[in-house]
């Protein structure tokens, strides 16, 4: 099934954006998710984890603080590749002026669903430009 960023809704928050490509829920016999997920510059995800699913970051463009496991956070850039294993806690944070584009996978998939709690969750109908602001 082929899908680009047209068919698919965009869930935004104050520190980005988010297209979820594939997920169990709108790919029929899907058993992972992935999407591109876009963080605003001087903006990050706080410290979360996923109980039920590993993740795999992959940096598209842009350069970010990354902290793994309560680590001492360390530089991700551009075409570099990190593996989160199943629960343990991690943040990213983009500290330049650019934005950070990545690519999310989650498996199994499903734990994209646990975004839609988070209080400046808004979901922009596919082909929706959401206007940014500065904060």
């Amino acid at each position: 099934m082929l899908r680009n960023p047209g068919d698919v809704a965009t869930a935004t928050f104050d520190w980005g954006a988010i297209k979820w490509f594939v997920t169990p829920s709108a790919v029929p016999g899907a058993g992972s998710t992935l999407g591109e997920v876009i963080v605003n510059p001087g903006k990050g995800h706080a410290r979360h984890h996923h109980p039920n699913a590993e993740e795999v970051i992959y940096v598209i463009s842009g350069e970010a603080a990354q902290m793994v496991d309560d680590g001492e956070p360390f530089l991700i850039r551009e075409g570099d590749a990190l593996h989160i294993p199943k629960g343990v806690w991690h943040s990213t944070y983009n500290m330049t002026w650019r934005p950070l584009r990545l690519i999310v996978t989650y498996t199994p998939g499903g734990e994209e669903k646990a975004l839609e709690a988070a209080p400046d969750y808004c979901l922009h109908e596919p082909g929706a430009i959401p206007e940014w602001r500065p904060v």
